[in-house]
């Protein structure tokens, strides 16, 4: 099967959990794996091309320092996060996660069979947090910021999201990147006025790549260097 084969039959429920934030399923459709929240589809396992840009961007964006920390903000199917496990220039790789049955899901679930080795790998480290709440309140810094926690700044499905991609929200995206450090952000369609919000916000350097899919408009990832 193709990535973009459609898979036949109806999904299986595999987990269904209440948490703080609504309603988390795990679903099983033909050989992919289905993340849904509070009813509306989120991510499957049938690709992972945009995520690994993202990753792989961030990384080219930067100015060549050694073992550049990364903080990814949602772990997802896991792609972006075995993406940078699987490359030795990555310092530590954080990830924060906001959902506890996302994460079981990956320690013990079905999730593992994608990410067992990079949760294995000692630079991984995964935070139980909104990245909302995280980016205003941790002391620690990195130089990555990938941001991955919904469709993006013209399409949030969960609630208080929108508010990262504010000019506010970036500020604090901003105050946990350190000097030259560089923010990505996934998003299911371009943004002009992302970019511009990037800008007014402080960052430089602002430019889209964007990732084509099968069907509609391709994929983006925005890039922004915090200045210093």
């Amino acid at each position: 099967m193709t990535a973009y084969d459609a898979p036949h039959g109806s999904p299986e429920v595999i987990d269904r959990r209440e948490g703080p934030y609504g309603e988390v399923v795990l679903r099983r459709h033909g050989e992919l794996l289905q993340i849904i929240a509070n009813g509306c589809f989120l991510m499957d396992t049938s690709d992972g091309r945009s995520e690994r840009l993202l990753v792989d961007a961030a990384l080219g964006a930067l100015d060549g320092r050694p073992e550049p920390e990364i903080l990814i903000g949602g772990l997802g199917v896991g792609f972006s996060l075995a993406h940078a496990a699987a490359d030795p220039r990555w310092g530590r790789i954080a990830v924060a996660e906001r959902e506890r049955a996302i994460i079981d899901w990956h320690r013990s679930g079905p999730l593992s069979e994608l990410s067992a080795p990079a949760l294995a790998d000692p630079r991984t480290e995964i935070i139980e947090v909104d990245l909302v709440a995280h980016v205003n309140e941790t002391s620690d810094t990195y130089d990555v910021l990938c941001l991955d926690i919904d469709n993006g700044p013209e399409w949030t499905v969960t609630e208080g999201n929108e508010s990262l991609y504010s000019q506010a929200g970036l500020a604090a995206c901003a105050r946990v990147l350190r000097d030259g450090g560089v923010l990505a952000v996934w998003s299911a369609k371009p943004s002009p006025d992302f970019a511009r919000t990037l800008r007014n916000a402080g960052f430089q350097q602002v430019r889209t790549e964007e990732i084509p899919v099968a069907r509609g408009v391709p994929d983006v990832v925005h890039l922004a260097v915090r200045p210093g």
